[in-house]
């Protein structure tokens, strides 16, 4: 295994693949990662980043391997991992993952939903590790988070169009496990664009 920062120096849907199997801990929490999305910095009409890098987004153009940590729409937080070369600002957004510690802090921060859906989606996967926006820049190798990885048989792993995105709508770059019930439902966005 590739140590962190050269593991998350590799193309964005490298990692992205990678990521699904692998662990994440945040304090008590620990999550299988079961459904990815991967964004491609400035080139990618989708990311943060694409128009250069803002006070929100600077984590993005720093060193792989840091999470990046975002409010969506005033409601809720989400988690990427930034991975590619420094300063290009690629991410991996965390989708989905079935809560494998911790799960009683889990419920008590989801309020008590089904097992499948306590990190189903990515507000809700943030939510269970108990993410928020001071967390962005966080090295995954250091405490409170820790991160593993694991090896995924290829044919376990599925791919489509990224979900609520409007430009580069229908790239192929939603990845997630076949079978899993943490696995979000894809939205296509009423405003999505192809490119």
């Amino acid at each position: 295994m590739l140590p962190l920062e050269a593991w998350a120096s590799r193309p964005v849907t490298e990692v992205a693949v990678s990521l699904l199997g692998s662990t994440l801990r945040h304090g008590p929490v620990t999550v299988r990662i079961t459904e990815v999305e991967a964004y491609a910095g400035e080139s990618d009409p989708a990311s943060h980043a694409h128009r250069g890098p803002t006070p929100r987004t600077r984590v993005m153009f720093g060193a792989p391997g840091r999470l990046y940590v975002y409010r969506s729409h005033g409601l809720h937080w989400c988690a990427n991992i930034v991975c590619g070369p420094d300063g290009l600002a690629s991410a991996v957004l965390l989708r989905g993952a079935d809560v494998i510690a911790g799960e009683a802090e889990a419920r008590t921060r989801r309020g008590g939903v089904p097992y499948e859906r306590l990190a189903r989606g990515p507000g809700n996967l943030a939510s269970a590790l108990g993410l928020t926006g001071t967390d962005s820049g966080a090295l995954l190798s250091r405490a409170p988070l820790g991160w593993t990885a694991a090896h995924t048989p290829v044919g376990q792993v599925q791919r489509g169009p990224r979900v609520g995105v409007s430009g580069a709508s229908e790239r192929e770059w939603r990845f997630w496990l076949a079978g899993e019930p943490s696995v979000s439902a894809y939205r296509r966005s009423a405003r999505a664009q192809p490119g």
